[in-house]
């Protein structure tokens, strides 16, 4: 079967396999989130990105092999409703934003900022503050051994723009840390995974920056 990326409430995870790391991509809740395990090939290390709903279909795909930690991309609700079941069933670390960490409804076992590293086994997760939709708001990279980026942007980049802004304020401070940290460091191949919805490219999206930035969102 070949990875889409298009799933659905109620529906099957899609899987790929990047280098030394199994991406699983399921969407859960009314909201229709994406949450994603991540599990090292060499090790079976495991790290969920967003417990965002439906408890009992995160546990089904962590399975028996445990769970290391959970990251979550920022503050907002929809992003964390099954945190703290999860993190009570599988005893695994929290990992978010220094500046969303306090506004999640479990402690952060560990802040991070721009450069710092999350483990997967033998894989590792670049963390990039991207601020506008929130104030903490992470995106994550990992950089497979075959040379392509991936890339799990939280709210912060969608397909077709930006994530949402409540003022000009954030929406320019948004637009320039996408522009600058992603769109201006990796290349068109870079695959994006986001909060809501289907993947796409930075390939796909790049030729719409200035389109995005004169509409405001």
């Amino acid at each position: 079967m070949t990875y889409t990326g298009e799933v659905e409430v109620g529906g099957p995870a899609d899987v790929q396999v990047a280098g030394d790391l199994m991406i699983t991509k399921v969407a859960v809740g009314e909201m229709n989130n994406n949450a994603y395990l991540l599990r090292c090939v060499l090790t079976g290390e495991q790290v969920l990105i967003d417990a965002a709903n439906e408890y009992e279909t995160l546990l089904g795909l962590i399975g028996s092999d445990g769970l290391a930690r959970v990251v979550t991309t920022h503050r907002h609700g929809d992003h964390w409703q099954a945190l703290a079941t999860i993190v009570e069933r599988t005893g695994a670390e929290t990992v978010a934003g220094e500046d969303d960490a306090d506004e999640l409804p479990v402690p952060v076992t560990t802040r991070v900022r721009t450069g710092a590293r999350v483990r997967v086994g033998s894989c590792e997760l670049e963390v990039i503050e991207i601020v506008g939709h929130t104030p903490g708001s992470i995106v994550l990279a990992y950089d497979d051994p075959d040379g392509v980026v991936h890339l799990f942007t939280g709210d912060s980049l969608f397909p077709g723009g930006v994530g949402k802004t409540w003022s000009p304020e954030d929406f320019a401070t948004l637009i320039d840390d996408v522009e600058t940290k992603i769109f201006g460091r990796f290349p068109d191949d870079t695959w994006v995974y986001p909060g809501h919805g289907h993947d796409t490219t930075l390939g796909v999206e790049r030729p719409h920056l200035s389109e995005w930035r004169e509409r405001g969102w």
